[in-house]
């Protein structure tokens, strides 16, 4: 009897756990439901409250007249660009020119000031978003290079730019700061307004930017600057939204609504969220989330996987940027047996002297033959495809871009300028730039002045600008359809035109001439707006839904060739390949 009372533990033990088990009938609900609870916690967020990176000031060991300090240790964006704050005062009586410079891994950032007598700036230096430290020196003529080392906070969360301070940051959201065992929704990076980057570049890379101070506190032109964020794909956050929203954001539809698309991007105004759980705070890390580069450049793969061209296996935009390899290992196998077996087979018939004369005759044709197919295939031009999601806004003269390139360089590319309302992004891949530009410019926009192509390598670069322009598409109706007449400033290859509630389509034109645009016999749904290739289209993320919306009456899309509406469109290249799709309102024509 005794013998069978483990037996029988057993079997009853071995019964209990059975019906436990997910997914057997009968088994217990906790285990049923779990996988629900599961997604149910993916939903909500990791962490509560705030993490604010405390930036101290740091003077630099200057002599004379002039002095300096700089703001560390400033969060790092997650893209783009981190701005650094240097302040620096001439209390003398005559004018100093001065030149501020990082220095970081062999590269350069600088920016050259002249400052007046007795007078005190605040400026920006802005160092690519992958350095972590760096070492800035301040230069004037007549005293010895100041220096001053630092570091960045490189926390891998959301993060905001807040304009404004602790205490109205926390009245606008309703956060508190966490401790620092504890995940945060958002960490924060405080910025006086009045003392605000006044350049593109130094919004560009947050997941955020919140206004928490009112409107009359923050300068014309840094509203002017915020208004270029929003709308080249910024999360523009205000908590104190002005009396008169479109004063500041003219294209804003309802200026009462609180979350409003806004050309790419897209301004949140503090309303209903105060009265709603749990609060602004959740609401800000939520807009953290959405779309997080509007234009995504691939960069290469890790060294280890240089079997992909580039990084997640994605294919290069440039046919030119696949080097021959085939062609020139068959060169290069025919070389070896002409040397090899063939110089066996000249040094029994002919000699030692014949084999003397022979190989390096034929190492130098070898290397004629590699140099005549970089010469005539490859060229000495830049190759570059173009590509680029274009917003016009006619009431402003003005072109709101976000733009793709694709570039390949047989003899290496120096120079690019870009002005302060653009900025150059580089590929967001853990590997980086192999070969990164080595000195950036900041002293009016931005001037890569070496290595922005680098020679025989493939590269992509995205660009987001703003730029003036009177590029439009004028029409007006006519027997069997619309006379269209193209002044967009490129080649027309097709679009879609909505005029009094019809659709037609928009022939293929040269810039400046006129057409017939003839009715559009597919519905609206069916009509592909966009005509995007798969690679370019996975790189611009979501920027192609402000183009792909329905058209309201009046409204085209164009899509174009040529070089597009980005400043680096001012480069001489050969174009492989380009397209452009263009939004607007079409202009009535005058008859």
């Amino acid at each position: 009897m005794a013998s069978r009372t483990p037996l029988a533990f057993a079997v009853l033990l071995g019964a209990l756990l059975w019906t436990g088990l997910p997914g057997i009938p009968g088994g217990t609900a906790a285990f049923a439901t779990s996988p629900v609870a599961a997604v149910e916690d993916e939903k909500a967020p990791e962490g509560s409250g705030y993490r604010e990176v405390v930036e101290t000031t740091e003077s630099l060991p200057t002599e004379g007249d002039l002095k300096a300090t700089m703001r560390v240790v400033t969060l790092v964006p997650n893209r783009g660009y981190t701005p650094i704050q240097v302040t620096v005062h001439n209390s003398g009586g005559q004018p100093r020119p001065v030149r501020l410079s990082i220095y970081s891994q062999g590269r350069v950032m600088e920016r050259s000031l002249e400052l007046g007598p007795r007078e005190r700036t605040v400026t920006w230096l802005l160092m690519p978003a992958d350095l972590q430290s760096g070492t800035l020196n301040l230069d004037s003529p007549g005293m010895d290079t100041a220096s001053r080392g630092f570091y960045l906070d490189s926390y891998r969360g959301a993060r905001v730019m807040v304009l404004g301070d602790v205490k109205a940051f926390e009245a606008a959201t309703g956060l508190s700061r966490v401790p620092e065992n504890m995940e945060p929704l958002v960490a924060t990076r405080f910025v006086d307004p009045l003392t605000a980057p006044r350049e593109l570049a130094a919004y560009a890379g947050y997941d955020a930017v919140l206004v928490a101070v009112p409107a009359d506190q923050v300068p014309d032109d840094v509203w002017a600057v915020l208004e270029t964020f929003a709308v080249t794909g910024g999360k523009l956050v205000l908590d104190q939204p002005p009396a008169n929203p479109r004063l500041r954001f003219p294209l804003l539809q309802d200026e009462k609504v609180e979350l409003s698309p806004y050309g790419f991007g897209f301004v949140r105004q503090f309303r209903d969220c105060r009265k709603q759980t749990p609060g602004c705070g959740f609401t800000l890390w939520e807009d953290t989330k959405r779309s997080p580069a509007v234009v995504e450049p691939a960069g290469p793969p890790p060294r280890w996987e240089r079997y992909s061209m580039l990084i997640d296996g994605r294919l290069p935009l440039l046919s030119s940027a696949r080097a021959p390899v085939g062609r020139f290992m068959l060169l290069i196998f025919l070389f070896v047996l002409a040397v090899g077996p063939g110089g066996w087979m000249l040094a029994r018939r002919k000699g030692p002297l014949a084999v003397l004369i022979a190989v390096p005759t034929l190492a130098l044709l070898t290397s004629l033959g590699l140099v005549a197919w970089s010469v005539l295939v490859d060229g000495f031009s830049v190759h570059a495809a173009r590509y680029s999601l274009t917003l016009l806004d006619r009431e402003r003269s003005r072109a709101v871009t976000v733009g793709l390139n694709a570039w390949y360089a047989n003899l290496a590319e120096d120079s690019v300028r870009m002005p302060a309302s653009s900025v150059l992004l580089a590929s967001e891949s853990s590997t980086g730039q192999e070969e990164p530009p080595r000195l950036l410019d900041w002293t009016n926009g931005l001037v890569v002045k070496n290595s922005f192509l680098p020679s025989r390598s493939y590269r992509e670069w995205g660009e987001v600008a703003v730029v003036p322009s009177r590029a439009r598409l004028t029409a007006h109706k006519t027997d069997g359809g619309v006379q269209v007449q193209n002044a967009l400033g490129a080649p027309l290859k097709g679009g879609t035109l909505k005029l009094d509630g019809q659709l037609y389509v928009l022939p293929e034109l040269a810039d400046g001439a006129e057409g017939l645009a003839p009715p559009e016999e597919a519905e609206a749904g069916d009509v592909d707006l966009l005509g995007l290739e798969h690679e370019p289209r996975m790189r611009f993320q979501d920027a192609v839904a402000p183009l792909i919306q329905e058209l309201e009456d009046g409204a085209f899309v164009a899509r174009l060739g040529g070089r597009g509406f980005t400043p680096t469109a001012a480069l001489d290249v050969e174009l492989d390949a380009a397209l452009h799709v263009v939004r607007g309102q079409v202009e009535e024509a005058r008859r």
